[in-house]
């Protein structure tokens, strides 16, 4: 599944599609931040499971694992162990 469309208020998040030379991760990484500033994913949300976001998005877990550290880097996200991935509040 590919995610695209709007959300309740009207912010449109753009299609996953990476373009040219752009790392997989990185677009990976960049498509859930802008579903985070619009709104779509909310703090304290929980993530689904890397696996799952894989499929979803139609990449390698591996690429799932690093476009999370991505955004742990960036303070978009918290890994807590046994619990989960989880959107931040910050």
């Amino acid at each position: 599944m590919v995610y695209s469309g709007r959300v309740t208020d009207e912010t449109e998040i753009p299609a996953f599609a990476p373009k040219g030379p752009q790392l997989v991760y990185v677009a990976v990484a960049d498509h859930i931040a802008a579903r985070v500033k619009a709104g779509e994913l909310r703090p304290g949300m929980q993530l689904p499971p890397e696996r799952e976001l894989a499929e979803e998005y139609g990449v390698a877990y591996m690429t799932i694992r690093r476009a999370n550290k991505e955004l742990r880097e960036r303070g978009l996200i918290v890994t807590v162990h046994g619990k989960g991935t989880f959107i931040t509040e910050s």
